[in-house]
């Protein structure tokens, strides 16, 4: 027997969406396809000249006559509990609400666990894993409210994956699997989807590298954001809780 009532499709027209660490890389592009979505997006970053000179290249890329969604943005270091409070306050009063957080920002500081200086370790933690929890649980005080909500956490491979010299940056991305876990099971009684992507090796600048080196084998951040939509436009009676990406053909040793 099939349900013959009417089933809408999903849209992230009007949606009002978060993107932290939005000014580059994986982030960027999420916040690219959202706007081109019809989202109306917030971007962060830790410094405002990079979320000003970000938010004049969207606006470049997407007139507003084009039907693309708004986009704003308020520079906060997530490390910082009254940075993330007043970037939601920035979101309450410029969009009136929230309806899906993308937890992007990171920052990766790779040693020996010998050699990593706490003040590297607590970096990586505190922006990591501490700095998602805070946008996280300001974000449910709000989906609670509006009666739904979205939370996107971007992880790494690196979370199941431990290598040498990653004692930080796998311990974060460890903890923020089993976060994005958690949380999942404590919401989604409440109209509120959890997810987490594991991205691979990514066409980024992150860790140092230039945002071609391994262009022609690595994911690139399109491909990120492609999954991220793919998770925010799925009905809402399912949830892909957990998605794994690596590339298709990885580079040969030597490479």
């Amino acid at each position: 027997m099939t349900n013959s009532s009417p089933q809408l499709e999903p849209s992230l027209q009007g949606k009002v969406c978060l993107v932290t660490g939005g000014t580059r890389g994986i982030g960027r592009a999420i916040a690219e396809m959202l706007i081109a979505e019809g989202a109306s997006v917030a971007i962060s970053g830790q410094r405002q000249e990079s979320v000003d000179r970000a938010l004049h290249e969207l606006a470049e890329a997407f007139p507003a006559q084009s039907g693309a969604g708004k986009v704003a943005g308020k520079a906060a270091d997530v490390k910082k509990h009254d940075e993330v409070g007043e970037l939601f306050r920035f979101i309450d009063s410029t969009f009136g609400g929230l309806d899906v957080l993308v937890n992007n920002a990171g920052i990766g500081v790779f040693r020996s666990a010998r050699d990593l200086s706490l003040d590297e370790w607590k970096s990586v933690i505190d922006t990591n894993l501490t700095g998602v929890f805070s946008c996280s649980r300001e974000a449910l005080f709000r989906f609670v409210t509006r009666g739904s909500g979205y939370i996107v956490n971007i992880s790494s491979l690196a979370g199941s994956n431990a290598f040498a010299g990653g004692a930080a940056y796998n311990a974060s991305k460890f903890g923020l699997n089993g976060l994005s876990e958690a949380m999942m099971q404590d919401v989604r009684s409440d109209n509120v989807r959890v997810s987490y992507v594991m991205p691979g090796s990514v066409a980024t600048e992150f860790g140092g590298h230039s945002h071609d080196s391994g262009s022609d084998w690595k994911v690139w951040p399109e491909d990120v954001a492609e999954i991220v939509r793919m998770l925010l436009l799925m009905p809402a009676r399912t949830l892909v809780s957990r998605v794994e990406v690596r590339p298709s053909k990885p580079a040969k040793p030597g490479r």
